[in-house]
């Protein structure tokens, strides 16, 4: 295992990348979609549903796949003229693009619930001071939802993690892709298995550790 360990610091960084990467992403995406879908009869607040009912309704290795195999297979085709050489993705990017609009999808509506239970009251306080539109939502409405959001998130969050093995199934080594490697090459199954897991355990306490403090420093300054 040692001879690997090089290989596994890298494929923990593949992991931590795409982790990042779609929840940062995903989750500043899911605010324009989840905040839209509260006019749920308008144009974009159609779309928004639509989204994020197809990301929510079909699997994450099938969306892997067709972003991967579907739409890779067709960017062969594409002249090299102009901008058409940009879509030629290496196999991270996709993995990311698939990743990232899975999680925005939902936690769009996540964050549609959590807009909703915020008080009305509140809302209207904050613009009878004045406040611009733009100020009531960071400043009020925004903060109040996020207390509301924060321990799901952090199950969304380490779920997410759960689901980054998937990236191995394309051209990615993470953490799961060395290990299988480490699996073909010494024919050896529990050790790397056993290795790779107690990794994402101890990733999923660092998450929900993080989370907790963060719930508690944004409660003492939005309280529910």
């Amino acid at each position: 295992m040692p001879s690997y360990a090089g290989p596994l610091v890298q494929g923990l960084g593949i992991t931590l990348l795409v982790l990042g990467v779609s929840v940062v992403v995903g989750f500043l995406l899911a605010i324009p979609l989840g905040f839209v879908q509260l006019a749920p009869r308008t144009v974009t607040g159609r779309l928004s549903v639509a989204f994020c009912n197809l990301m929510r309704g079909t699997p994450l290795l099938m969306q892997l796949y067709m972003f991967y195999y579907g739409l890779g297979s067709l960017l062969p085709l594409l002249p090299r003229e102009g901008f058409g050489w940009l879509l030629r993705l290496d196999a991270i990017y996709y993995v990311l693009l698939a990743f990232t609009l899975n999680f925005a999808g939902y936690e769009a509506v996540v964050l549609r619930a959590a807009f909703l239970a915020v008080p009305r009251g509140e809302i209207e306080a904050a613009q009878a001071l004045g406040l611009s539109p733009a100020q009531v939502f960071w400043r009020i409405w925004f903060p109040a939802a996020l207390s509301r959001v924060l321990p799901t998130l952090a199950g969304d969050v380490v779920a997410q993690l759960k689901s980054t093995p998937l990236a191995f199934t394309v051209p990615v080594m993470d953490l799961m892709g060395v290990a299988h490697r480490i699996m073909q090459d010494t024919a050896l199954y529990f050790e790397p298995l056993i290795l790779v897991a107690l990794v994402y355990v101890a990733l999923a306490a660092c998450i929900t550790e993080v989370f907790a403090a963060l719930e508690r420093k944004v409660r003492r300054v939005v309280p529910a």
